[in-house]
């Protein structure tokens, strides 16, 4: 305990993490809470039914899966400022129209909206690891998932509050506008992205320039690749759990505690990102999936809201500390000055995972009843825990075998 208090009192004595962790808590409240809103819009105003709601939200998800890599790239190449400002002019003209129309044009908009979205996952992600040394990073990670989860905690509730309150386009309006903001507020601060150590060089490789220019193909290996796997299998259990709760709430006659039940699991993520970022050593993304998938299956176990509830809290023990885990390994595999095409790469599958996770969730629960969503989404991330455990474990062997033979030499371990 003593451990953990000194590494998160030495983290939050730096200025820039506590920059980076409210700008976080900040900008994500509209992202979560304007979810919410726009399937409330579609469903109550536009009246349409919730496949269409959907098909809005799916439109808008696989934009921003595409944008991420993207626009992580302009950030290492062009820096936050030039890249925020196109963000907050296409926002702001998508949204100032979009709630106001027709379904067709809502959709065409939310999509291209989220074409130019403010890549604030990167931005915030990259702004925590270059906040502090290498050795506080994951107690970093672990302050900005519970940003993450304060977030999500507010947005929604916040966002379906206002709509049983005013109608659902000005609402929609006002939240997307404060993403607007959110964009300005990010453009003003212009947090620092990269530690000092990535000294800029230009196209021709003089330092101190320009940009730093790092191949892609020096950094998108297979490592890379199944830890970005890893997050999008994370992503996977989450959005299955997520409409998997709220099948088992309804069937259970419960719907009023959909919000504090699903509070509970995200007061869950909660905690256990912060013990997690306590702790002396890292553990492998690969061996906290598998155990989220362990922790997750039992959900499907529950006879009523209260015990439901109950297992939640400790299925989310494990969520926070492995997405954690794998924004901390993709820190590591890449170089700083790729990070941000990293971190667009990252959250593109974990957006994917989420999109497919839902879906999944939804097959299994049409078929078989609610308890199969979990323990559909449980089989997938153990799964995908054991074959990425496996391939990551024997080119940790290999590396390790190759550093042995070579003995003392001047040539260092390939991460």
């Amino acid at each position: 305990m003593n451990v953990a208090r000194a590494r998160y009192s030495r983290v939050l004595a730096s200025s820039r993490l506590r920059q980076a962790l409210v700008l976080g808590f900040l900008v994500r409240i509209p992202i979560f809470g304007g979810g919410v809103v726009l399937t409330l819009h579609v469903v109550s105003s536009l009246h349409r039914e919730y496949a269409a709601a959907g098909l809005v939200s799916a439109a808008a998800t696989v934009a921003i899966a595409v944008s991420g890599p993207w626009r992580g790239r302009l950030l290492d190449r062009m820096g936050l400022r030039r890249v925020v400002v196109p963000s907050i002019v296409v926002a702001a003209g998508c949204w100032s129209v979009a709630p106001f129309v027709g379904y067709w044009w809502l959709l065409t908009l939310a999509a291209l909206a989220g074409l130019f979205v403010i890549p604030s996952f990167s931005i915030i992600r990259q702004a925590v690891i270059a906040a502090v040394p290498e050795d506080d990073r994951r107690t970093a990670i672990s302050l900005d998932s519970v940003a993450v989860e304060l977030s999500f905690m507010v947005g929604p509730a916040a966002g379906v509050w206002a709509a049983t309150v005013w109608p659902t386009r000005w609402v929609l309006f006002w939240f997307e506008m404060l993403g607007v903001a959110a964009g300005v507020l990010l453009w003003v601060a212009n947090p620092v992205l990269h530690d000092e150590a990535a000294e800029p060089v230009d196209d021709e490789g003089v330092p101190g320039s320009g940009s730093v220019v790092v191949a892609r193909a020096s950094w998108f290996r297979p490592r890379f690749v199944a830890i970005c796997l890893g997050a999008a299998a994370t992503t996977v259990v989450l959005g299955g759990s997520d409409i998997a709760i709220v099948a088992a709430l309804r069937d259970f006659g419960a719907q009023p505690a959909i919000g504090w039940v699903l509070a509970i699991w995200g007061f869950g993520s909660l905690v256990g990102g912060l013990v997690y970022g306590g702790l002396r050593r890292s553990v492998s993304a690969f061996w906290l999936l598998g155990a989220l998938a362990l922790v997750t299956a039992p959900m499907a176990l529950a006879t009523g809201a209260g015990s439901l509830a109950a297992l939640s809290f400790v299925a989310g023990l494990l969520c926070a500390p492995t997405i954690t885990a794998t924004v901390d390994q993709v820190s590591r595999v890449v170089p700083a000055a790729a990070r941000g095409e990293a971190m667009g790469w990252h959250g593109s599958f974990m957006t994917s995972g989420m999109a497919l996770g839902a879906p999944a969730a939804g097959f299994a629960i049409d078929r078989q009843g609610w308890g199969a969503g979990f323990t559909v989404v449980a089989g997938l991330g153990l799964l995908a825990a054991v074959v990425g455990a496996a391939a990551t474990s024997g080119r940790a062997a290999r590396t390790r075998l190759a550093v042995r033979s070579a003995g003392r030499s001047d040539t260092a371990p390939v991460r």
